[in-house]
């Protein structure tokens, strides 16, 4: 199915949402008259879909109720994404945490062919932190981006935002491998790695309102994130990811090597039999890593190359 361009689709991932997803609706309908507001339904034990169907129909407004069994918001959006086709895609929840009055400032850098994604910064103005009541929950987001930056040698403030906009080729070539609440993170990662233009707006954000209950849980989606950025560093950066763990053995193994080499300018002899055994084995095994960090790094160089011509091929079809 293709909307007339530009077309714009505003993507609700829900579950257990039935006391916010019908105003949600009803303000993105008003900042967005002409998108198509598409509500998918992750499997919700309340009435998050008849709520939604009935907003629909109260607006007389083009919505798609979408319905994915698979838990988690990355199964979610991947079957939106997969679903749905249009020219501008915005992300958003379905807990009125993020204004849809927002929304034409969002979409506007793709419209314009400015950036493939646009992010909803909540850290700048300083929302979140006043809204947020969960301290955990704002170390790790400062954690992640640190590392996101570091590594990626980015100056993003927002890398956890569920609300943004994205491109057609954005879309249509992200392959989402993650489940959960992880996919933000994900998303940033493949655009730095593929070298997407990424822009931050400010924007406001709010509590949920009384009576919703938010589905995150600092400990366990937090360690999925810290997992997910190991998994791209070692799929993305196995230079940087194998050769960091290369440089620990190598060390390890100088250090476990020190009392054998003073054995050896002191008596000529080695006293320190299994300190030698373990430090051998330290480099040899450091020596491996760092040639599978060399290996890997030329595979992922390829693999860059092939990813860019294909947006490129894609580019020239739309």
């Amino acid at each position: 199915m293709r909307f007339s361009k530009p077309s714009i689709a505003v993507i609700l991932p829900a579950y257990n949402e039935e006391l916010t997803i019908g105003q949600v609706i009803r303000d993105f309908h008003a900042a967005l008259p002409d998108a198509v507001i598409c509500v998918v339904d992750n499997n919700s034990s309340d009435r998050t879909s008849v709520v939604a169907a009935a907003t629909f129909e109260d607006l007389g407004c083009a919505g798609r109720l979408i319905h994915e069994k698979r838990q988690g918001k990355g199964n979610a959006l991947r079957r939106a994404f997969f679903d749905v086709d249009a020219d501008i895609y915005l992300m958003a929840d379905a807990d009125q945490t993020y204004p849809a009055s927002r929304a034409a400032d969002m979409i506007a850098p793709v419209a314009r062919g400015e950036a493939d994604m646009v992010v909803g910064d909540r850290h700048s103005g300083g929302h979140y932190g006043d809204h947020n009541k969960r301290r955990f929950h704002g170390f790790g987001n400062d954690l992640v981006k640190s590392m996101i930056n570091f590594f990626f040698r980015s100056s993003l403030q927002d890398i956890m935002s569920g609300y943004r906009a994205f491109s057609r080729t954005f879309v249509k070539t992200y392959p989402i491998m993650v489940a959960g609440f992880q996919v933000e993170t994900d998303m940033t990662l493949h655009a730095l790695d593929k070298r997407f233009r990424v822009m931050e707006i400010p924007v406001e954000y709010v509590d949920r309102p009384a009576g919703s209950f938010s589905k995150l849980n600092t400990l366990a989606d937090g360690a999925k994130v810290i997992f997910a950025i190991f998994q791209i560093l070692r799929y993305y950066k196995p230079l940087a990811f194998f050769g960091t763990v290369s440089v620990v053995l190598m060390m390890s193994g100088f250090v476990a090597g020190i009392p054998v080499l003073a054995d050896w300018f002191t008596y000529q002899y080695i006293y320190h039999v299994p300190l030698a055994v373990l430090a051998a084995a330290l480099e040899i095994v450091a020596v491996i890593f760092f040639s599978v960090a060399l290996m890997l790094d030329s595979i992922v160089h390829q693999h860059k190359m092939s990813y860019e011509l294909m947006i490129v091929s894609i580019a020239n079809k739309t």
